[in-house]
């Protein structure tokens, strides 16, 4: 990871609603917290390297399907095709269900489970933080 993708992570990051973020790509690992970081004095960083990793596969609190990273929400493998899934849809376990784009880099978000999508809760484009509600779903 060049030094030119760390800034603009850390833009995107400042911009967006997210109050945390975590990521980890191979041996990097970054938290960012902007809760923490008004607490630090203004010549202090605000990201570091950090041991805690970050979950591999999608969270499922109930019956909702959580976003793994911060990134950017494509409902489509690309512009112009269906989506993944649509409310209604029933879904096999690890059937990708979104992509998440984080610095140029696409991470599928599989189903944790053989469920039915409820609600999308992201549009797509939308810019989306660490651990945010993107399906609605009702396990099988």
């Amino acid at each position: 990871m060049e030094l030119s993708d760390v800034l603009a992570l850390l833009d995107r990051f400042d911009a967006s609603t997210a109050a945390s973020m975590k990521l980890r790509l191979g041996e990097l690992s970054l938290e960012l917290d902007k809760a923490a970081a008004a607490a630090l004095p203004a010549a202090a960083p605000s990201a570091g390297p950090v041991s805690a990793p970050v979950p591999a596969a999608v969270q499922a609190a109930g019956s909702t399907v959580k976003a793994p990273l911060v990134g950017t929400f494509y409902a489509a493998p690309a512009p112009g095709e269906s989506p993944f899934v649509s409310v209604g849809d029933t879904v096999k376990k690890g059937q990708t269900l979104c992509v998440l784009e984080a610095m140029k880099m696409m991470s599928e978000v599989p189903a944790p489970c053989d469920c039915v999508i409820l609600e999308v809760l992201v549009k797509d484009g939308e810019l989306v933080g660490f651990d945010a509600p993107l399906f609605q779903i009702r396990e099988l």
